[in-house]
C-alpha cells in the first residue's frame, strides 16, 4: 500500500539514518545456464559477498571486505553456503510435490537480514520465503510468528509457529547477532558505504509532445526525493516516479516523469526538485534545458538505456539477477519446507 501512495504522490520516502544488512538466497530447478544456487549479502545497498554453486566459494565483493577479515571468515561462510545449497535443493523437490509438480522451471527464494535506525536506535528484521516468484511464508517479527495465504505452506507455518524455541532464535538473530554485524560491516567499509556522491540531474524528452523526466543519477547513498513543483507549489498530479536502479559504479540511479502538455509547463513555473544527502538540486523546466539527444529507433534516452543494461549486468555479476528474474512484485520471494513440515530451514540465520 505504501509503495502505490509513493507512486500516487511522485516522491520516494526515505530514512536518512536506517542501514540494513540483507541476504538473498536463490535456488532453482530446470533453469540452463545459471547457477542451481546463488547467495548474495548487501549492506546498505552494497554487495559485500557471493556464493554460487559453481564456484561453491564464499567470496569477498568489494576491497573493503576482503581487506577486513581473514581466511577463516570466508572458509566459515563457504560451509554454511554449502549447507544451505543442500537445504534449498531438497526443498525445491518438497514444494513441488506440494503443487503437484514434477518438471519444468521453478525457484525457491529467501531474502532475510535486519535494519538498525542509527537516529532512533530501532531495530527490525525480516524473513520471508517464496516459490516461483509467488509469497510463500513470512515472519511477523513484532508478533513473532510466520503468516502465509498460501495452503501448499501451511504445514510449515502451523510447525514453526509451534516451535518456539525456533520462533526465539529468529528473533535473537535479527534483533541482536544481524545488528551487531551490520555495525561491523558498515565500519568495515565506512568509507565506501558512508561517502556522499551528488547526483547528476537532467531533463529528457523524446520528442516535444512526450512528457517530461527529471533523471537524476550517479548518486550514493540511495537515499533521495525526487519530486515536481509548479509555481512554487507541490505539484502531485500527472507525476509518475520510476523504480531505484543500481548503476554498475555501485551508484543509483532513478526517473520522476511529468505528463502535462507543453503548452501547460511553457506558461507555468514547473521545476524538478532532487534531495539526496550531498545537496538538494532544483531544475527549472525550460525547452533549453532539455536534453533530446535520442536514437530514434529506440523509445528510451541512449543515457537511460545504457544505464538499465548496466544494472542488469551488475545483478547478473552480484547474483542477484535470479532473484530479480522471478521477482514478480515488489514483496520478497522464497521457500522453506522439509518433506514432513519440520523446523528444518533452507536458509542458515547464524550466517553473518
Amino acid at each position: 500500500m505504501q509503495s502505490v501512495a509513493l507512486l500516487l504522490i511522485g516522491i520516494q520516502l526515505v530514512y536518512a539514518g536506517k542501514h540494513s544488512l540483507q541476504y538473498f538466497y536463490t535456488g532453482t530447478s530446470g533453469l540452463p545456464n545459471f547457477p542451481k544456487f546463488v547467495t548474495v549479502g548487501i549492506v546498505d545497498g552494497q554487495t559485500f559477498s557471493y556464493y554460487d554453486s559453481n564456484i561453491r566459494r564464499e567470496t569477498p565483493r568489494q576491497d573493503w571486505m576482503a581487506k577486513s577479515v581473514g581466511e577463516d571468515y570466508w572458509e566459515q561462510q563457504t560451509q554454511v553456503s554449502i549447507g544451505d545449497e543442500q537445504n534449498f535443493m531438497n526443498n525445491i523437490n518438497v514444494v513441488k510435490d506440494r503443487f503437484n509438480q514434477t518438471g519444468g522451471v521453478h525457484v525457491v527464494q529467501v531474502m532475510y537480514g535486519c535494519s538498525w535506525d542509527e537516529e532512533t536506535g530501532d531495530v527490525d528484521g525480516f524473513d520471508e520465503h517464496g516459490y516461483d516468484g509467488e509469497d510463500f511464508l513470512s515472519l511477523d517479527l513484532k508478533n513473532l510468528r510466520y503468516i502465509t495465504s498460501m495452503p501448499q505452506a501451511f504445514i510449515t507455518q502451523v510447525n514453526w509457529n509451534n516451535n518456539k524455541a525456533l520462533l526465539e532464535q529468529k528473533k535473537q538473530y535479527r534483533t541482536q547477532i544481524c545488528i551487531d554485524w551490520l555495525k561491523k560491516y558498515l565500519q568495515y567499509g565506512k568509507s565506501t558505504v558512508e561517502r556522499k556522491v551528488s547526483p547528476q540531474v537532467s531533463l529528457l524528452q523524446k520528442s516535444p509532445s512526450s512528457p517530461v523526466m527529471c533523471h537524476a543519477t550517479g548518486f550514493y547513498p540511495k537515499e533521495v526525493t525526487i519530486s515536481w513543483q509548479k509555481n512554487k507549489q507541490d505539484h502531485d498530479e500527472d507525476v509518475d516516479l520510476g523504480k531505484l536502479i543500481t548503476n554498475e559504479d555501485g551508484t543509483f540511479q532513478v526517473m520522476s516523469t511529468l505528463s502535462v502538455e507543453p503548452e501547460e509547463w511553457k506558461k507555468n513555473v514547473y521545476e524538478c526538485v532532487v534531495e539526496h544527502k550531498s545537496r538538494t538540486i532544483r531544475s527549472i523546466l525550460t525547452e533549453d534545458k532539455i536534453r533530446t539527444n535520442y536514437d530514434s529507433t529506440t523509445s528510451l534516452p541512449i543515457g537511460i538505456i545504457v544505464g538499465v543494461v548496466a544494472a542488469v549486468l551488475l545483478l547478473i555479476v552480484t547474483g542477484v539477477a535470479g532473484y530479480k528474474v522471478y521477482q514478480k512484485k515488489k514483496g520478497f520471494k522464497p521457500v522453506n519446507a522439509s518433506d514432513d513440515g519440520s523446523n528444518s530451514s533452507a536458509h542458515s540465520d547464524p550466517k553473518v
